[in-house]
């Protein structure tokens, strides 16, 4: 760990964005698309940007919110499940 504990943070956030790509992918496959390549076409996302989000890389508030309301829940029902 560095002094500053950078390392720590960094590490934690990457964490958080894998089970922030893991909901995600979760909740997909839960609504019956398989292919992310067809959810993200059929809901007007960039598909090489809905697979970055599913692999848990970095992801703006207002893109999870998009992601939100494709799947069709609340913000409360996607921060149900996955998170401590």
């Amino acid at each position: 760990m560095a002094e500053d504990g950078k390392e720590d943070k960094v590490s934690y956030n990457q964490e958080e964005l894998k089970k922030l790509g893991n909901r995600i992918k979760n909740l997909r496959v839960k609504a019956g698309f398989t292919n992310y390549e067809y959810f993200a076409y059929k809901h007007e996302i960039p598909r090489a940007q809905f697979g970055r989000y599913e692999r848990g890389e970095d992801l703006r508030y207002t893109s999870l919110l998009k992601v939100i309301k494709a799947l069709d829940i609340t913000i409360k029902e996607f921060f149900s499940e996955g998170f401590d």
